[in-house]
């Protein structure tokens, strides 16, 4: 009898948030929308949300770091043991020398996509913003109000909708004006798109790739610093060609793919997490228009999931790859390894 209560309860949950709470049909776009100027750079809402993000990390290491002691509690100690566990991690993978090395670089890759995903999941992203030109003939209902002495746009609860020459003046529930945004135009009143101030920063690409550049070339540099010029050779072994030898032309051959594999390592991380990113962000938002409570719940606490295993992945491959690049390589290999072993 309880089970068959939890299922009717379940069922009225799912109804009642299809038919009162849903959001808006969803407007799927995947570049980021520009929503002001500073100077000549156009400010996106990813980039826009990825300053917040910044300055959330740099809130938490700043008062965390008043408050350190030799016994440390509180929050200075929770965080204190998310760091710490983390360096193990590295330690544990890298050694202790290399370890320290390359904890800054991988620290802050894993923290700032970690943050960025957890912040991205916010219920005010993709909510607040500024009215826009509708794309096509769907056209969203929102509302305007003032907030901090500036005008806000943002899509209330169970939003009307209009599609091309319906979208008429009318009025909204609680009276508010709507007003039809004709094509080519900024939507005036209530009817239009909106662009949010607030969106999960992966889900711009630029951001994964900017973060892919930056594992590549500290990877490549810990590479060179390690091994000297002779770290190039991995990539450009033309030293059996120049001796008169024809096996040198697989020497030739193998470097080119040992550099196409390096390349091809910031495609594999750019488009790992951005695709894990927006395909959760078009998942939830799909869900909220079609099941608003019950299921929702459930794919945001997989998106939780997901975003933690997308920084995980993404900082231990770049410790992965860094790791393999200072290795030694031939006989300086085996001699390591016999001295480890007597």
């Amino acid at each position: 009898m309880r089970g068959w209560l939890i299922a009717l309860g379940v069922l009225a949950l799912m109804v009642v948030g299809f038919l009162f709470v849903r959001g808006p049909s969803p407007v799927i776009i995947v570049a980021p929308e520009h929503i002001f100027d500073i100077g000549p750079l156009e400010v996106t809402n990813t980039m826009f949300t990825s300053w917040f993000v910044v300055a959330l990390i740099c809130a938490v290491a700043i008062i965390a770091g008043r408050n350190m002691s030799v016994v440390p509690s509180g929050f200075s100690g929770a965080v204190e043991a998310l760091v710490s566990g983390f360096y193990g991690i590295v330690v544990s993978v890298a050694g202790e020398q290399n370890g320290r090395r390359f904890f800054g670089l991988v620290a802050t890759i894993f923290f700032y996509v970690l943050v960025s995903n957890y912040f991205g999941l916010l219920p005010f992203n993709m909510v607040l913003g500024k009215p826009e030109a509708g794309h096509g003939e769907k056209q969203v209902y929102f509302r305007e109000t003032s907030l901090l002495g500036l005008d806000v746009a943002y899509i209330p609860v169970g939003p009307d909708e209009c599609e091309g020459a319906e979208c008429i003046h009318g009025a909204a529930p609680g009276g508010t004006a709507l007003v039809a945004a004709e094509e080519g135009e900024t939507p005036s009143g209530t009817s239009g798109l909106l662009a949010p101030w607030f969106r999960s920063v992966n889900t711009d690409v630029n951001a994964p790739m900017a973060i892919a550049i930056f594992s590549f070339l500290f990877v490549e540099f810990w590479g060179l610093q390690s091994l000297g010029p002779g770290y190039l050779k991995k990539f450009f072994n033309f030293g059996g060609l120049l001796r008169g030898k024809p096996m040198g032309l697989i020497d030739v051959f193998v470097g080119f793919l040992e550099l196409l594999s390096e390349l091809s390592r910031v495609v594999s991380f750019t488009f790992r997490l951005f695709g894990n990113i927006f395909a959760g962000e078009v998942l939830l938002t799909m869900m909220t228009f079609l099941v608003p409570f019950v299921l929702v719940d459930i794919f945001f606490g997989l998106e939780l999931f997901v975003g933690l295993v997308q920084a995980f992945v993404f900082a231990m491959l770049t410790l992965v790859f860094a790791q393999t690049a200072v290795a030694m390589h031939g006989g300086g290999e085996h001699e390591a390894a016999g001295e480890g072993h007597h």
